[in-house]
């Protein structure tokens, strides 16, 4: 666990004396140190990658490179995880995204690729205890059912291709992350809340395409004679206030402030794209909506003020 302390506060106000003020400038000497050269070397592994996928640019070369940078992160945790850890995790992540890169490019961006690049993410997660890496399974699941983002000229996207199961799938995911959660050790439970904090955000990404386009359900035309069932977008719009204020109730009951910050969040999100899809840009529009987000903004401040304030 790492603290951060203002030693020159500290000894100003008592609370620490100056030989223990400077045993702790000593220590963090030797701590940044280390760091700074964990990073270092990381950025020289980094530079060395990318020259090598540049003079021999195609996937094989990635997927070869990750498996390699990888494979050696992996045995820097595992015989060395305090002094080489930021080197150790700065490889591990650079060869995951280097081996599932280079096989989604092979492959053309198959579902396939995806969903072994989820279960191979996921795996090399729970064994580097890596919470990126385990967003990074979550995210790249996401990809089988469609989901992409995407950038051109000034412009960015994000592209949720099956709302409804989208919501459904990570929903449960989110629901089984969480239950995994309560019954393992702290830095497993770190890894698994992570799994559910980021199905969560996917899950509120579905309501927000849902509520804009509804959604239609071409996957299950064979079960109603040919036809393909749709959602209408008021059904989202609906679906997800009630999921909001839902979850931000039982978030509020369990203590997750995190959950709380979330629905708030989504919440506005919700709130401006109804609020424009039906008012339009007019400047009365803008001006309702500013004071609004302001009055969102203390709301969450105040409400985060007093969590911190509260005894555990």
């Amino acid at each position: 666990m790492k603290v951060v302390l203002d030693l020159s506060q500290l000894l100003e106000d008592g609370e620490i004396t100056q030989a223990e003020a400077d045993k702790l400038k000593r220590l963090s000497v030797k701590s940044t140190g280390s760091l700074a050269f964990n990073i270092l070397i990381g950025f020289g592994v980094i530079a060395v990658a990318v020259g090598a996928i540049l003079i021999v640019p195609n996937a094989a070369t990635g997927i070869i490179l990750g498996a390699i940078v990888l494979g050696f992160g992996l045995v820097l945790l595992h015989y060395s995880p305090v002094e080489w850890g930021v080197l150790a995790n700065i490889c591990v992540i650079l060869g995951a995204l280097g081996l599932g890169g280079g096989v989604v490019y092979m492959t053309e961006g198959s579902v396939w690729a995806f969903l072994g690049c989820a279960i191979g993410f996921a795996i090399g997660g729970v064994i580097a205890k890596s919470g990126l890496l385990i967003a990074l399974a979550v995210i790249a699941l996401s990809s089988v059912l469609g989901a992409r983002t995407g950038y051109f000229h000034a412009s960015y996207f994000l592209g949720i291709k099956e709302p409804t199961l989208t919501i459904i799938a990570f929903s449960l995911i989110t629901l089984a992350a969480y239950q995994v959660s309560l019954f393992v050790s702290a830095v497993y439970e770190r890894l698994a809340l992570m799994a559910a904090r980021v199905s969560i955000l996917l899950v509120n990404f579905g309501f927000w395409i849902g509520s804009l386009w509804g959604d239609r359900l071409e996957q299950l035309s064979g079960l109603f004679g040919g036809t393909t069932p749709k959602i209408s977008h008021h059904v989202f719009v609906a679906g997800w206030a009630l999921a909001l204020v839902a979850f931000a109730v039982w978030a509020l009951a369990n203590d997750r402030r995190w959950v709380v910050n979330v629905c708030a969040v989504f919440g506005a999100i919700h709130f401006y794209t109804q609020f424009f899809e039906y008012l339009g840009p007019n400047p009365l529009a803008i001006l309702l909506g500013g004071i609004s987000a302001l009055g969102i903004a203390i709301a969450i401040w105040q409400f985060n003020k007093k969590a911190v304030a509260s005894p555990a």
